[in-house]
């Protein structure tokens, strides 16, 4: 019996992996366009970078991580996410001296170990934009732009944009002592998950998705009504910017992010085309995360999106093909095969794409692999053919042959299919 794939993870196809470079490719132009640079970090840290960063108290850290002990005593963990492993390369590499302005993007695999559902694996992949040094709002609201435009870079539709602001480290004191009066003797009602956010972390309560907490979650006050002068005056700044980009949007109390590092702004862009994991992507801004795991205190604001979440949320009609050859080459006989090889490495080295058939089957088999292959030109090389230095060209479209000059053919494709150099 075959050994399957590992629960929660899954094999990207061809048919499916074109619509998942096109994501990355839209994603790698759209992030260049507002000035950011690529930056690949290891899949596996230091299991401490996330217990400190992204929080002890978080389902992540407590249930989700994939941790274990190394042969050489050392906790490490299979990154569940990207922004501690980008906050501690911007650290340990001094980006802030290296780079005029430290704007950063990833794209890779990360970890959780949780129910697979649809959008939702063990092993799932991230696009990652993060900006570090710079605490006026306006970033904010560039970093939001950005999400918003590489959604519709993409040719999403549907979609929201809700924000959020949970105040920083001078205001949020009040509004959890708040929550947990709210509470009061409705926190037995909740699921033991809510139970224990509320002793620990009562922002968490939020992040709740039993449907018999739903009543109880909702008449719970908001956080905006609890920020302190300087956070107010930032979130009005953000709504101001987003009103000026003309990015609509609603203000949703309950969004406070599962993660414990965001301060001031969060924001999800929401999708109804993926079913009831509807957030495509998320977050926020995180001025004490830097600062926390040991390096200098810089402010920081960034999102993550879920690609497998931005492939589902694609339109159907998207026209995103899979490479085709240029030129299908069918030789005749082991002379005609020998020197076929080389002609497809003429080809090949033109930067044209260019097939053949290795096994030297016979020409009806070899019209059929170019056929399935949806090549638009066949060279057709046999023992007459290499007597005259010539080639046999069938186009597949119209069924029309001529011949042509060997010495021409590379020419020749370059200007009958348009091939790349």
């Amino acid at each position: 019996m075959m050994i399957p794939s590992v629960r929660g993870t899954r094999d990207i196809l061809p048919g499916e992996v074109e619509r998942w470079a096109f994501v990355e490719a839209t994603a790698r132009r759209v992030f260049e366009q507002y000035g950011y640079f690529e930056i690949r970090t290891p899949i596996i840290e230091r299991e401490e970078l996330f217990s400190k960063g992204t929080g002890e108290t978080t389902d992540i850290v407590q249930k989700e991580m994939y941790a274990f002990t190394d042969k050489g005593g050392e906790r490490i963990t299979l990154r569940p996410e990207a922004t501690p492993s980008m906050v501690r390369a911007f650290v340990e590499h001094a980006l802030e001296q290296a780079m005029a302005v430290p704007k950063l993007y990833a794209i890779g695999p990360m970890f959780r170990y949780e129910r697979p559902q649809k959008g939702r694996y063990r092993q799932f992949h991230q696009l990652d934009v993060e900006v570090f040094g710079i605490a006026d709002a306006s970033v904010d609201a560039e970093v939001i732009d950005l999400a918003w435009s590489l959604v519709s870079a993409l040719g999403i539709s549907g979609v929201d944009l809700a924000i959020n602001s949970v105040g920083c480290a001078a205001c949020r004191p009040a509004f959890s002592a708040a929550l947990v009066a709210a509470l009061g003797d409705d926190v037995g009602k909740l699921c033991a998950d809510c139970q224990r956010r509320a002793v620990t972390n009562p922002l968490r309560i939020f992040d709740c998705k039993v449907p018999g907490d739903q009543a109880v979650i909702d008449a719970l006050p908001h956080s905006v009504d609890y920020l302190c002068g300087e956070c107010r005056q930032h979130f009005d700044a953000v709504r101001a910017s987003l009103d000026l980009y003309r990015i609509p949007y609603t203000v949703s109390h309950r969004l406070v992010r599962g993660l414990d590092y965001y301060t001031r702004t969060t924001f999800e862009i929401l999708s109804g085309q993926i079913g009831a994991q509807n957030a495509i992507l998320g977050g926020g801004r995180y001025d004490g995360l830097v600062k926390q795991l040991g390096g200098p205190d810089r402010v920081g604001i960034g999102f993550a999106a879920g690609i497998e979440r931005l492939v589902l949320a694609l339109p159907e009609e998207l026209a995103v093909s899979a490479p085709r050859p240029d030129v299908f080459v069918a030789a005749l006989g082991e002379a005609a095969r020998f020197s076929s090889f080389e002609l497809l490495r003429d080809l090949r080295r033109a930067g044209l794409n260019a097939q053949i058939e290795y096994e030297g089957r016979s020409l009806k088999s070899q019209m059929k692999r170019a056929d399935r292959l949806k090549a638009p030109l066949v060279f057709v090389l046999g023992e007459d053919e290499l007597a005259r230095g010539e080639i046999g060209v069938k186009h597949m479209a119209t069924s029309t042959q001529e011949s042509i000059p060997r010495a021409e053919a590379v020419a020749y494709v370059l200007r009958t299919v348009g091939g790349k150099r």
